[in-house]
């Protein structure tokens, strides 16, 4: 009994000092990418860095940078992804994502939440990302997936899930859900991005070897 309590109480004494380590060591981490944001910064001048800077091993400065800053605020807009214009985050740069291979353009509003996603399901008809026109404004909790097209001047509603193309000039809202049943197993995998095409399998990442799958694949990433 007396072994069972000094065993417990060391656990304690070394969780506890992970724990005070780990947290220093992301608060340091933190005053590091804050301080090379005030001195290379704005954020947005950083992403720009990251990717028209004519040195390689300066841009890949500035990818690790940016990506950092983006886990500190828990986004994932990607260091590539492209933009007319710098956009308004009325929240600041919280809780979204924006895949690096979709495009938005000029004077757009995004609030938190926001998910601008690409889809690379080898059966589906909308492979590929979204493309937003300019003066948008894109609502809290919004969910724009695939090779869609949005317009000039559309307004996006809050939570709402945008799977096909919307005109110029237009409000999206949510429609009543729909249920659509197939015939045939559907292809969930989920596969990562070039260069190196993967798919994520039994709890671990595994290479595309099927020449098949591959063209594909790269098909979908040939539309764009």
């Amino acid at each position: 009994m007396i072994y069972q309590k000094n065993y417990t109480s060391s656990n304690k004494q070394l969780c506890s000092y992970f724990l005070i380590t780990r947290s220093r060591q992301y608060n340091g981490a933190k005053m590091i990418i804050e301080f090379f944001v005030l001195l290379f910064g704005p954020i947005w001048n950083i992403k720009h860095l990251s990717i028209n800077h004519k040195w390689k091993f300066i841009r890949l400065f500035y990818q690790f940078t940016y990506k950092m800053y983006q886990r500190k605020n828990c986004s994932s807009i990607a260091w590539n992804s492209y933009f007319a214009g710098e956009p308004c985050f009325p929240h600041g740069m919280k809780n979204i994502f924006i895949s690096g291979d979709a495009k938005i353009g000029r004077d757009c509003v995004i609030f938190q939440q926001v998910v601008v996603g690409s889809v690379v399901l080898l059966d589906s008809a909308s492979s590929g990302s979204p493309t937003i026109g300019n003066n948008c404004y894109i609502g809290a909790g919004a969910k724009i997936i695939g090779n869609v097209k949005i317009g000039n001047n559309v307004r996006v509603g809050a939570n709402t899930v945008v799977y096909k193309d919307v005109p110029d000039n237009c409000v999206v809202v949510s429609a009543v859900q729909q249920n659509i049943k197939k015939d045939k197993v559907l292809d969930n995998k989920f596969y990562s991005s070039p260069p190196s095409w993967k798919t994520f399998e039994n709890g671990s990442w595994h290479k595309i070897k099927d020449n098949a799958v591959l063209d594909s694949l790269n098909g979908i990433i040939s539309e764009k």
